[in-house]
């Protein structure tokens, strides 16, 4: 078997993306609320549209960084009560949570404690902070703040974030995350940041977040794959209006982050000083994923036939009653936007050509011909049938 093709270093993306984080902490007087978005382990997105890429190499930043800093974990209430589930390794987000933790804490990681966002008071709830407290954890809530995110007087002021429990750190950076999005990691960050400027401490905050890459092109295959695998929330890529009316230059980021802009500048503004407020989402980011790019060319083919493998994932889980029809769309939309057809991906003919020879060999399993390929690092491609023999 050949050797995999990369076309991500990991090595110089460690080096610059460490020197980001510091750099960035600097400019806050050393006390910086990182949100970290995304998938903190076995990010196994990023490692397929960009060969090469670790899938734990963030957990690998971290233990690079674990002198300054110490991390809390965010997670939504309602995801606790709801059970909801993270679909690629079919585990509840509060176990996810649990495993989160371990993984950090064996990274020698120190973790400050977790809070439960918008909480009321359910009893599924407690039972998960109990389980937490009697592991040593620190456990916090935040009630839901009325009005948030556009009633900016009341946010500011001691019946908004100054409700909320003060987070005690020493380490001068930060680490915010979850094990989902929607678990309140940007408020619990504007919130600490008000309570850190209350007690004299210039605090800063920054985001970290591999996709969309920001210097790459707003049709890149790599950033089309992102909308892809959002295409469920209906996220999508744009030039940051507020980058580009700045600096007169064009930078990418996803539509949420554009549109709460503006109410986190306003926070901002109200806690900071004005000298240090963002002016523009692209600003927010510490992301240096594009420049540890190698081989452009790979990186791309490998982001095309991620985008034909959701398309083929959703159009799975429609059947399934999992995914409705307007994912399946958005997924379908994008590949043809770069002409692409599901038999793009080699495996796919392959696959159904497994099935036809199953029929006409008399296998299967009543009635039903099923055909499956994998294609080995090396090219190779291995086809299977099913059949009643096992």
């Amino acid at each position: 078997m050949t050797d995999q093709i990369i076309g991500f270093d990991n090595g110089k993306y460690l080096k610059e993306q460490s020197k980001s984080i510091l750099d960035r902490a600097a400019q806050f007087g050393n006390k910086l609320y990182l949100e970290f978005g995304g998938k903190l382990v076995y990010d196994y997105h990023a490692s397929r549209v960009l060969p090469g890429f670790d899938p734990n190499v963030k957990m690998k930043l971290l233990k690079v960084l674990k002198d300054k800093i110490e991390v809390i974990v965010c997670i939504y209430s309602g995801d606790i009560e709801r059970r909801k589930m993270r679909a690629d390794f079919g585990i509840t987000y509060d176990i996810n949570a649990m495993k989160l933790i371990d993984d950090l804490r064996d990274g020698e990681i120190n973790v400050s404690g977790v809070v439960v966002t918008r909480y009321n008071e359910q009893q599924i709830v407690k039972q998960f902070m109990n389980k937490l407290e009697r592991r040593n954890i620190k456990v916090y809530t935040h009630g839901l703040i009325k009005g948030y995110p556009t009633n900016i007087e009341l946010i500011i002021s001691e019946k908004g974030y100054g409700a909320n429990p003060y987070i005690e750190t020493l380490k001068p950076i930060v680490i915010v995350t979850a094990p989902g999005p929607g678990s309140g990691k940007l408020s619990t960050c504007l919130s600490q940041i008000y309570h850190e400027h209350t007690r004299g401490v210039d605090a800063g905050y920054a985001k970290f977040e591999t996709f969309p890459i920001w210097n790459l092109p707003l049709k890149h295959p790599v950033n089309m794959a992102y909308e892809s695998a959002t295409a469920d929330l209906g996220d999508f890529n744009q030039v940051d209006p507020f980058h580009l009316e700045a600096y007169n230059k064009i930078a990418v980021n996803y539509n949420r982050d554009v549109e709460i802009f503006p109410v986190v500048k306003k926070i901002m503004q109200r806690i900071m000083d004005s000298r240090l407020v963002y002016k523009s989402p692209t600003d927010m980011g510490v992301n240096k994923a594009g420049f540890a790019i190698t081989n452009d060319d790979l990186v791309q083919q490998a982001a095309k036939q991620e985008l034909i493998r959701r398309y083929l994932r959703y159009s799975c889980e429609y059947v399934m009653g999992v995914s409705d029809k307007k994912t399946v769309q958005r997924a379908e939309l994008l590949m043809r936007e770069l002409n692409l057809t599901v038999l793009d991906r080699k495996v796919v003919n392959e696959a159904r050509q497994a099935s036809i020879t199953a029929k006409n060999k008399g296998k299967g399993n009543e009635g039903v011909f099923a055909g499956a390929a994998l294609q080995l690092a090396n090219g190779k491609i291995m086809t299977g049938s099913n059949s009643p023999f096992m």
